[in-house]
């Protein structure tokens, strides 16, 4: 009994003692009250936001659902969950990290942003350094918001670091793509317009406003796209952009941050990191490479989790060049057993021939039905005779050849489907077809479209877009399942948009879920 009361006594003078809140900095820790308090703190901030790519999410799985649940790609692989989630169109848990992991990531990436936007301004240090860092984070914050509208379409928007009692509401695809352009629009006014070589890779004027034209884009608004364009196609970043001779060029470690690139994610292989992601390890040691190429290299050399439609070889095979031969993209673009025009003996993957690899062929028709094709682009083939996790290979997000193509079709849109002839042309010229202006001339606006849905898949296939594309053009639907299977079961009004994550609707009374689901 003694002891009891002498518990209950110790325990209540516990408890008046912690009446008095206990607020001391740890100084051994990085704090909020320690932290943002001079431009190398600033600096570093920023910084965190680059490293939101290398995240599992951005680094994996977008690639997933941007080109495997469009038309131009599908799964064989054997966890089914990929091929429901991103093929088949049948999401039954929208707590599965498939589902979530993107979605989760791109919000890690606008906390970090928001963070350098409430601090960073109060920091004393160089106005234009500050002006450059703030328009960095403007920038993400505006590309994460992107991301999430064109691929959970309704989500919340945040624009201050979060606190445990905030419960944003629901906004409309509409507000998050009007939020996203206007963070886009801040950033192109007060980004440069490049960096010297030790700061290659980070965000530029050119960058913002290609971003904020593709935005403008998903939205149809063409005149505003036209603008934002137009300063890389017409204005002063004219200079700054050029289509590289070799179009390979665009997609190997060798030849990255080329004057093509407009916004490219820069990669780097960590020797010291051994784990799949930076968020299971929860060290500083993280990833800081992308681990997509395993999953997207033909068997052995990785999983061929996710692989090409064979009806997009047949885009390529439409035309020659003018002087008879392939278009070379193709060869470029896809491992299948006539990457090499001579067949399956003379195709090489990783050093090796697409026979030795032991990749299926229909042999009733000489290098023609391709039973399996693999995405290129962002495999280490160029480099490596294998895969690994944390490829170093940067990721060219958006190519100035994409923006010709976008400038194209704004103004097409517009009536103006004279003047959008020669942006095409450039794109066509570049891989040695004949100019649409003596291949074409005179197409309606209607018809000069269709060409540009031909043109985007030769030029971007594998890239990441063509979700995107589908979606602007009102093509997604199960009118596709002619050459995508998965189709069959998309539904209108629903497979348009991914689930929002159970857990935030569970934590979240003004959340809702997306229609359908």
């Amino acid at each position: 009994m003694k002891k009891l009361i002498y518990l209950t006594s110790l325990l209540c003078f516990l408890a008046a003692g912690c009446k008095k809140d206990l607020d001391i900095v740890d100084p051994n820790h990085v704090t909020k009250q320690n932290f943002w308090k001079n431009a190398a703190d600033a600096q570093q901030g920023v910084n965190s936001i680059y490293s939101t790519l290398h995240r599992e999410g951005l680094s994996r799985w977008l690639y997933f659902m941007t080109m495997i649940r469009s038309d131009e790609g599908y799964s064989t692989s054997p966890n089914p969950a990929i091929i429901n989630i991103y093929d088949a169109f049948n999401i039954t848990d929208f707590n599965d990290y498939l589902v979530t992991s993107v979605y989760q990531d791109d919000y890690v990436g606008i906390n970090r942003a928001n963070q350098v936007l409430d601090n960073v301004p109060g920091v004393a240090m160089d106005a234009a350094l500050k002006q450059q860092l703030l328009g960095e984070a403007k920038f993400f914050r505006g590309f994460f918001y992107y991301n999430l509208a064109t691929i959970y379409g309704n989500v919340p928007i945040m624009l201050h670091s979060p606190t445990p009692q905030d419960f944003p509401p629901t906004s409309s695809q509409d507000s998050v793509f009007e939020r996203a352009e206007a963070d886009l629009a801040d950033a192109a006014a007060n980004l440069p317009v490049s960096y010297d070589a030790g700061n290659a890779g980070r965000v530029t004027k050119g960058a913002a406003y290609a971003l904020l034209g593709k935005a403008y884009m998903q939205q149809k608004k063409y005149a505003q796209a036209q603008a934002a364009f137009q300063w890389l196609v017409e204005g002063d970043g004219k200079n700054l952009y050029s289509l590289v001779p070799d179009y390979r060029n665009n997609f190997i470690e060798t030849a990255e941050n080329n004057a093509e690139s407009v916004f490219e994610w820069q990669n780097a292989a960590n020797p010291n990191d051994n784990h799949d992601d930076d968020a299971a390890t929860g060290s500083d040691n993280l990833n800081y490479g992308t681990s997509i190429p395993p999953f997207f290299a033909p068997s052995p050399v990785g999983f061929t989790d996710g692989q090409a439609r064979r009806w997009t070889v047949w885009e390529f095979l439409q035309e020659k060049t003018t002087d008879n031969k392939r278009d070379p993209r193709l060869a470029a673009t896809y491992l299948y057993d006539s990457t090499d025009e001579k067949g399956p003996d003379f195709s090489l993957a990783f050093g090796r021939t697409w026979n030795s690899l032991g990749l299926q062929t229909d042999p009733s028709i000489q290098h023609g039905n391709i039973t399996e094709v693999c995405f290129r682009k962002q495999l280490d083939d160029a480099t490596m005779t294998g895969e690994v996790f944390h490829s170093g290979n940067n990721y060219r997000y958006i190519r100035y050849a994409d923006v010709l193509l976008l400038y194209a079709e704004a103004l097409n849109a517009q009536g103006q489907t004279g003047a959008a002839y020669k942006y095409v042309d450039a794109v066509r010229a570049r891989a040695g077809l004949a100019t649409l202006t003596v291949a074409k001339p005179g197409l309606s606006q209607s018809d000069f479209l269709l060409q540009l849905k031909h043109e985007r898949i030769t030029e971007l296939s594998g890239e990441g877009h063509r979700f995107e594309d589908l979606a602007r053009w009102g093509d997604l639907g199960t009118g596709l399942s002619s050459r995508d299977a998965g189709f069959a079961n998309f539904k209108k009004n629903r497979d348009e948009f991914m689930p929002i994550p159970q857990y935030d609707l569970d934590i979240n009374p003004n959340l809702k879920q997306n229609p359908g689901y």
